[in-house]
This record gives structure tokens, C-alpha cells and sequence, in this order.
């Protein structure tokens, strides 16, 4: 296996599986807010539901830390009120 084929997108999982791990990732990292609600977006755009996002979010509690895991909170909350005021659910 070379580096090409090691870091290729695309192979093994679908988008929202892979959205989920973004979404977990950045959550994780707690700094990374504007990234996280890029992603939050794009998860529920490939069929991710809310009820899933909030969960993986508070999954990410017992690994980075409920702080890191309420800045994901906060950001979800927002990206669900923008795109209930643009009609989007």
C-alpha cells in the first residue's frame, strides 16, 4: 500500500458514516467551530438526523471532555435554528 491509496476518500464508507466521523472529530478537538458547522451541515444534508448529530456529540464527552462536547452542542443548536429560519427542518 502506498500513501496515495492510504489516504484516498471514497473507499469503505458511505458520506453520512463519513460525516459522523468528521462531526465526532471536530467535535473533539473543541476548537474547531466554524469547521464543525460546515460539517454539521453537510451531515444532515447526506441524511445524518438530528437525534444522531446530538448523540455523537455526546459521545464525544467521554473521550474530549464535556467542555469540548457542549461547544459542539452550542454550534449544533445554532446550525439547527439557521436552517429552521431558511426553511431547510
Amino acid at each position: 500500500m502506498n500513501a496515495s491509496e492510504t489516504f484516498t476518500p471514497g473507499r469503505g464508507l458511505d458520506l453520512k458514516s463519513r460525516e459522523i466521523a468528521v462531526v465526532a472529530a471536530l467535535t473533539a478537538l473543541g476548537t474547531a467551530g466554524p469547521q464543525l458547522r460546515i460539517h454539521l451541515h453537510a451531515a444532515l444534508n447526506v441524511g445524518c438526523t438530528r437525534e444522531e448529530i446530538v448523540e455523537v456529540i455526546m459521545q464525544m464527552s467521554a473521550y474530549a471532555g464535556f467542555p469540548a462536547a457542549l461547544n459542539g452542542l452550542f454550534a449544533a443548536k445554532e446550525v439547527f435554528a439557521e436552517r429552521r429560519a431558511d426553511g431547510r427542518g
